[in-house]
């Protein structure tokens, strides 16, 4: 016979009731690190944060929607910090296609200060209810990225005493976002095409939406206690950016201390070197140089690139500072002829060596074959 509700079986045993078991996150943090480095060259510490991050936000929120108490687990933003082409916006949009989440990436300088012209903060939560499809439940389990966060830094020279001007889209955005990274229930515009005042808000509470924010902090060190030295007795610049960045120093830089509190999770990320930027070349299924031969060969175009011709282009890439971004400009200027040519050249073959690509980089920007 079957178990009455009480949970008595066959056999004349009592057992306890079943409870519903919540559902556990599918990855674990060392599945989401390996899927993370499959299209992410180097910033193992990064991964590794992100992906802690990530799945304990995924048993967060799993705990809740079981309805098990979950009040004892809080969330833990994370800042990522570091130089521009180092891979922030990068680990974020395949942490997007990892989770099993609405995900949306903002830009913090899009944002102002509530009452002057420009976005309010909770338009980003509103953008992130519009990628769960307006489902408030999805939306309010969801991971918002916000990119360019040393941008919002105070501005105004008298900020260590309190007086200055009125900074709106500096530490009036920082104080804004507060309320949401600390987590709260706001009220959020359903339809972004309309005035704010002129259609319906719901209500999202953004205590359990995980928020990663990123920003270059270029200056940072010239904030710092170490790095206000100037002339012949100023720092190595390659010593001070091995340093590792301090809470003070971003305090200095201009992020104020609650909005540092509601991010404990601070990551610095490196900047790339040549064997990490050969590898961002042609080691990602979506490299530059696998895109740039798929595109080629669509019009019947072989196209090899020589080792010599690939860390060619990375010299190039480091000499203009900017990181993994650099790569696809130095590749587009390289193979430009070559697309512009491609269905004249059908049933041709092409190498890419180290003389072809001095000529076409020199063509766009003689400033570095002189350096």
């Amino acid at each position: 016979m079957p178990p009455d509700p009480g949970g008595l079986t066959v056999e004349g045993v009592k057992t306890p009731p079943r409870v519903d078991e919540s559902p556990s996150p599918v990855l674990t943090p060392r599945q989401i690190c390996d899927r993370l480095s499959r299209h992410v060259v180097g910033q193992e510490r990064a991964k590794r944060a992100l992906a802690v991050a990530a799945y304990n936000h995924l048993k967060r929120t799993a705990l809740r929607r079981g309805r098990r108490p979950a009040a004892t687990i809080r969330k833990s933003n994370v800042l990522l910090v570091g130089p521009t082409g180092c891979g922030k916006t990068h680990l974020a949009r395949h942490l997007a296609q990892v989770l099993d989440v609405p995900f949306h990436v903002a830009d913090a300088t899009e944002f102002t200060e509530a009452g002057y012209y420009g976005k309010d903060v909770e338009v980003m939560i509103a953008e992130l209810l519009q990628r769960a499809g307006h489902s408030v439940e999805q939306a309010q389990r969801g991971v918002v990225f916000i990119d360019e966060v040393d941008k919002i830094a105070r501005r105004s020279q008298g900020h260590r005493s309190g007086v200055g001007a009125r900074d709106i889209g500096g530490e009036g955005v920082q104080q804004a976002l507060l309320k949401i990274l600390e987590g709260r229930e706001i009220l959020v515009p359903v339809n972004l095409a309309q005035h704010w005042q002129r259609h319906d808000a719901v209500t999202v509470d953004t205590t359990d939406i995980l928020f990663v924010c990123a920003g270059t902090f270029t200056d940072v060190f010239a904030y710092g206690a170490e790095g206000r030295s100037l002339g012949f007795g100023a720092r190595d610049a390659a010593h001070r950016a091995s340093r590792r960045i301090r809470q003070k120093d971003l305090l200095e830089y201009g992020m104020l201390a609650e909005f540092l509190g509601r991010l404990p999770v601070v990551v610095q990320l490196d900047e790339l070197g040549p064997d990490d930027l050969l590898e961002v070349l042609t080691g990602p299924p979506d490299a530059v140089v696998r895109e740039v031969k798929e595109l080629l060969s669509a019009d019947g175009v072989e196209v090899a690139f020589t080792d010599g011709g690939l860390r060619e282009i990375v010299r190039y890439a480091l000499d203009r500072g900017a990181g993994a971004r650099g790569l696809r400009a130095i590749v587009e200027e390289t193979v430009a002829d070559l697309l512009f040519e491609a269905p004249e050249r059908r049933g041709t073959r092409v190498v890419v060596d180290v003389p072809f690509v001095r000529r076409k980089v020199e063509r766009f920007d003689p400033a570095l074959l002189r350096e």
